[in-house]
């Protein structure tokens, strides 16, 4: 957990609008709110239906890392500590990974991608039981670690600019930038698709993300020194507090030299959530939808998802019980 205390940390020095990191609440619930509208319409019906839930769920992954000792590392994947699999070569698969490393080298460096996999099998397993209340849960939760792989900072041990003084730079990229310029992105990505092979395609939109960690570090190391000192931040009062944000003037300018990245990546993050969704209904069977409604877990189950997240054996993939 000390990579999120950090991220703590830094976050109450410079803070989004919306006080939060990991694409930030707003992003995260966009992201899976319109990710709902790629689906085909054997599925529509279903998921326009519990769109509150899937909108206002997608930060619940986010609210259990300071709950559960091993949610923090499903969030992140630092590349750089993984071996020469990555990112050219063919990556293992978890019980693979699990013979190379120790469990407490996957705490610090994350399962990420391996996470992704385990949660689209969970979600087939869902639809083949048409069991709405996992259908929900676990279409909300995948659609958040989806979106976290978009992100070029959660693919590298320098996740929040601290290894090259920048210190800040995740809730700006992430946060800051989708919240100030959202409204002007173009949001369309056309209808989900089915992915033939699930780990594959996880890796790829990994390896994708890593691939972008040069810029997104660079091109504000450029910004910073060109820009002015005292016009890089901006200081309220906010709750009775002080916070210190990225000024407005800036983030325009860091928006701009990216070219478009954040917008690509929100957008690709869409489409993936959606083709991921799309691709366990069709795994399991292609199941009906209709009159299937989201009732509220019973109290016994609501305990048992709170001690398992959402896997009734208890099994963790760090090698203990949650």
């Amino acid at each position: 957990m000390q990579r999120h205390k950090h991220l703590l940390l830094a976050g109450l020095l410079i803070c989004t609008p919306a006080g939060s990191t990991n694409w930030g609440f707003y992003a995260h619930r966009k992201i899976n709110r319109t990710a709902v509208f790629t689906l085909p319409p054997p599925m529509i019906v279903f998921y326009k239906r519990n769109l509150d839930y899937i909108t206002s769920h997608a930060v619940n992954a986010d609210k259990r890392r300071y709950v559960l000792e091993d949610e923090a590392a499903r969030h992140y994947f630092d590349a750089e500590n993984y071996g020469p699999f990555f990112p050219e070569g063919t990556p293992p698969d978890w019980q693979e990974a699990e013979q190379q490393f120790p469990a407490s080298h996957f705490q610090e460096h994350g399962i990420l991608p391996w996470h992704i996999i385990r949660m689209t099998h969970r979600l087939t397993d869902a639809f083949l039981r048409r069991d709405s209340v996992r259908i929900l849960r676990y279409s909300a939760d995948l659609g958040h670690y989806l979106a976290d792989a978009h992100v070029p900072l959660h693919t590298t041990e320098n996740y929040n600019g601290q290894l090259s003084d920048q210190t800040g730079i995740h809730a700006f990229w992430e946060s800051r930038l989708p919240e100030l310029f959202a409204t002007g992105y173009d949001l369309f990505t056309g209808k989900a698709h089915y992915i033939r092979n699930i780990p594959q395609e996880t890796w790829r939109i990994v390896r994708d993300s890593h691939k972008l960690v040069d810029s997104v570090l660079r091109i504000e190391k450029e910004l910073s020194r060109e820009f002015p000192a005292d016009r890089k931040y901006t200081v309220f009062l906010k709750n009775n507090r002080t916070v210190k944000n990225y000024s407005e003037h800036y983030s325009a300018l860091y928006q701009k030299r990216l070219q478009g990245m954040v917008e690509r990546r929100l957008t690709q993050a869409i489409l993936a959530i959606g083709s991921f969704w799309f691709t366990a209904w069709v795994n399991a069977g292609q199941p009906s939808l209709q009159n299937l409604e989201y009732r509220a877990l019973s109290p016994e189950e609501k305990q048992l998802e709170e001690k398992t997240n959402g896997d009734p054996a208890g099994r963790s993939m760090l090698g203990r019980k949650e």
